[in-house]
């Protein structure tokens, strides 16, 4: 049974993050569940989010799950703007909610974005892929 898609082809979030995680190695991109996942041979972030219990919510579609380092984890849900998603958040993953910056794409801070892409590319990819990231 095909899930129904959980965002828009046009959202501009969304357009952000695949420019973050395509210019990756390897890195590509499927629907799965209803939402853009990207990965190499494992996810590394997927946009919008649910919680438990709470399946039905539109409060985490602009958002993105990643898998940050262990050690940052717990600092990062401290955070108001960082959720423990459904499913994934049980092995690790995080979700910041790109709402939480206001209504206005521009006003995320990329730079962030980007680095928990990178932590959560290099927590996922073979170590080949990121070998072939720090050399490039």
């Amino acid at each position: 049974m095909t899930h129904p898609a959980r965002y828009s082809a046009d959202d501009p979030y969304l357009a952000r993050l695949r420019e973050i995680c395509l210019a990756l190695p390897q890195a590509l991109e499927k629907v799965s569940h209803g939402s853009p996942n990207f990965y190499t041979r494992k996810v590394f972030a997927v946009f919008g989010g649910v919680v438990k219990g709470n399946h039905s919510a539109t409060v985490w579609s602009q958002s993105v799950l990643v898998l940050p380092d262990a050690a940052e984890r717990t600092a990062l849900l401290l955070d108001e703007r960082f959720f423990d998603p459904a499913y994934l958040g049980p092995s690790g993953w995080v979700g910041l909610n790109f709402r939480a910056f206001g209504a206005d794409e521009t006003r995320v801070d990329w730079d962030e974005v980007r680095e928990l892409v990178d932590a959560s590319y290099r927590n996922t990819a073979p170590k080949r892929l990121v070998a072939e990231l720090d050399a490039g």
